[in-house]
């Protein structure tokens, strides 16, 4: 059980979404690229948040500057290449992605979903309701169909908008399967809290996934 989270745009929730998704199924977690903020990565934030006893595996690229990828490892000096972005041997491990689903890591045409074929992931796309964010998640949903992906479904952060939702579904047949408030607190008590819930429903036990 594997799954790649991404998003409609950066700073999303995606590090939020993981460490819910890490709590809930007790599974390992590992960040391929970090672009800028060493000295608070999104793996620190992800052992800050969770009580569980997991593995986090050291990111593949740590890139000094809080920009795309491409330009951040560019300004580095250095180029991002698929081949060192195998993913660990893990059987039950939550993937994060690096800013939006089609953010570029190289100049040579590669995005940070093209790692999902080397990772055997089904897709968790987090979404967030503004103006706008309907073609946002139409656009990375209608892009992610033409790549073949699997998606297991999506998740909204910050306030519900059932009318955005139920339009998104029908459109394309992906289901939403949490909501994660937005929290007064981050911390430990509010991911263990949200775990629970997603635990008791049970939704990422279905047999159904979703592949175009």
């Amino acid at each position: 059980m594997r799954y790649f989270v991404t998003g409609i745009d950066t700073e999303i929730g995606k590090t939020v979404v993981s460490a819910i998704l890490v709590e809930a199924l007790s599974a390992n977690y590992w960040k391929p690229i970090q672009s800028g903020e060493l000295e608070n990565t999104d793996s620190d934030k992800i052992k800050e948040l969770t009580s569980k006893r997991i593995f986090i595996y050291p990111e593949s690229y740590r890139l000094t500057q809080p920009l795309s990828p491409h330009l951040s490892a560019k300004k580095d000096g250095i180029e991002i290449k698929l081949m060192n972005l195998i993913p660990p041997a893990s059987t039950k491990l939550i993937i994060e992605g690096a800013g939006g689903a089609m953010v570029p890591i190289n100049e040579n045409g590669n995005y940070v979903t093209d790692i999902i074929p080397y990772c055997n992931a089904e897709i968790i796309l987090v979404t967030k309701h503004y103006l706008g964010s309907i073609n946002h998640t139409l656009l990375t949903i209608n892009y992610l169909k033409s790549k073949n992906y699997t998606i297991a479904g999506l998740v909204v952060t910050g306030q519900e908008n059932k009318e955005s939702e139920a339009i998104i579904t029908k459109n394309t047949g992906i289901p939403f399967l949490f909501n994660v408030p937005m929290a007064e607190v981050l911390d430990q008590k509010f991911i263990k809290e949200q775990a629970k819930i997603l635990r008791k429903s049970k939704i990422l036990d279905m047999e159904e996934s979703y592949t175009f």
